[in-house]
């Protein structure tokens, strides 16, 4: 009988694993149809890179001793000293990617060519059904991740000529006199842009970056900005009533969704040394402002229907290839349907989370269902990104276990984000 079977083997999951490592109190063990640990592989471009820190790894900010930190990587890759000579802050995906393959490779108890099948709640446990057999546990958590979002306008052209960023690595393409169409204003669509300009397919005719933003938006790193991403605010922003979570989620798009500065410098300088000094035909056409409406096929490519908001027009162009950056989305995986009846979901049909990432479900007093990832809407937009994780990790276990199994206490906040209950209004008397 397991305390703690993880569905998935991705960052979030894989950093509760190192951190259950650490401590030998409970019985896990985590499960993957993978073959072996894989983090977006086919997002993993050349020229694109971290929006984190590096030291926001696996385990650090909670375990800075662990022998699966990022600087152990270093340390055991024989580069820790190049590494500090880069003087990089942000990595390339590439390097953090081999990071938690090596990480991987260093825990027990990780069951990778074993995807999980169905999960039933059986009295007083859940039994797992793999592709391999039966297991059961008193509790699980859930890390599959999410699926790529295609719009349901473009689903019926999706092919070797239509298809979602993720899958870009895999594929073998020449858009050498090509018409390339990016759908996507956001970080994944600049790094595809970045890779075309540098002809890493091949040198296109044209490249059309379409974006609904109003232009391509930077990643807002500001100091304070980064206060969001702390435990503080996430446990703050867990209290806060539901109008002002979705308010403050909007607001603070630019913060997780946003363009890194040195990915958009090097788009800009590109424009302008080949187009501008160089005086080469301009073949590249940024069009923000555009919603993508429409994909139909024309002349051996696809006539891409868009609407301009800046002049509220419609707009169409030509394009071989349509490459959606569209991002990705919560889904209920398949495994789930047996416990489907037993969830409490919200409206929209997603995870309710409580405030220690627990699912909200029938027989939630006697089992434990964690999710991660699954939380933007309860824990903010730190929820989705690698920036908390060995602290959300952490907080999960430290309620599994039932006790404070890792020190999770924090110093004095910089913002005074609410103010204690005590702290009465002051009232204004006018003096006779």
């Amino acid at each position: 009988m397991l305390d703690l079977a993880g569905i998935g083997i991705g960052p979030f999951n894989l950093s509760i694993a190192a951190l259950l490592n650490e401590t030998k109190e409970l019985e896990y063990r985590f499960f993957d149809n993978k073959a072996e640990f894989a983090w977006h592989p086919g997002l993993l471009l050349p020229e694109a890179h971290m929006q984190t820190c590096y030291l926001k790894d696996l385990v650090t900010a909670v375990v800075p001793t662990s022998r699966v930190g990022f600087l152990s990587y270093l340390v055991d890759k024989k580069r820790f000293y190049r590494f500090l000579s880069t003087d990089i802050s942000m990595i390339s995906r590439t390097e953090f990617s081999d990071y938690m393959a090596w990480a991987s490779s260093k825990l027990q108890n990780l069951n990778f060519n074993e995807g999980v099948q169905s999960i039933h709640y059986h009295q007083d446990h859940f039994v797992i059904t793999t592709e391999q057999g039966e297991y059961q546990a008193k509790n699980i958590c859930l890390g599959t991740g999410k699926k790529p979002h295609v719009p349901e306008e473009f689903k019926a052209q999706l092919g070797t000529k239509v298809f979602h960023a993720c899958e870009i690595m895999g594929k073998e393409l020449d858009l050498t006199n090509k018409r390339v169409a990016v759908i996507g204003g956001g970080q994944t669509g600049a790094d595809i842009v970045l890779n075309a300009l540098q002809h890493y397919w091949g040198q296109p005719k044209a490249l059309y970056w379409i974006s609904r933003r109003p232009n391509y938006q930077p990643l807002d790193e500001a100091t304070f900005t980064n206060e969001f991403f702390t435990p503080q605010y996430t446990e703050c922003f867990f209290e806060l009533p539901e109008l002002s979570k979705k308010r403050e989620v909007k607001a603070q798009k630019l913060a997780s969704d946003g363009i890194t500065t040195e990915c958009l410098k090097q788009i800009y300088q590109y424009l302008y040394q080949h187009f501008e000094v160089n005086g080469e035909r301009k073949w590249v056409h940024l069009l923000p402002n555009r919603t993508a409406q429409q994909l139909t096929p024309h002349n051996d490519g696809y006539a891409v229907q868009c609407y301009n908001s800046l002049n509220q027009s419609e707009e169409v162009l030509d394009a071989d290839y349509v490459i959606l950056a569209t991002g990705f989305e919560s889904v209920l995986p398949q495994y789930l349907e047996p416990l489907k009846p037993l969830l409490h979901l919200s409206k929209d049909g997603g995870l309710q989370l409580d405030r220690h990432f627990n699912v909200q479900w029938q027989h939630q007093a006697g089992n434990q269902i964690y999710a991660v990832n699954a939380g933007l809407s309860s824990h903010g937009i730190a929820e989705p990104q690698l920036s908390l994780m060995a602290w959300r990790s952490a907080k999960i276990i430290n309620h599994l276990a039932g006790k404070n199994v890792f020190d999770l206490s924090e110093t004095q906040n910089f913002i005074d984000w609410t103010l204690p209950e005590s702290t009465q209004p002051l009232t204004l008397t006018t003096a006779v």
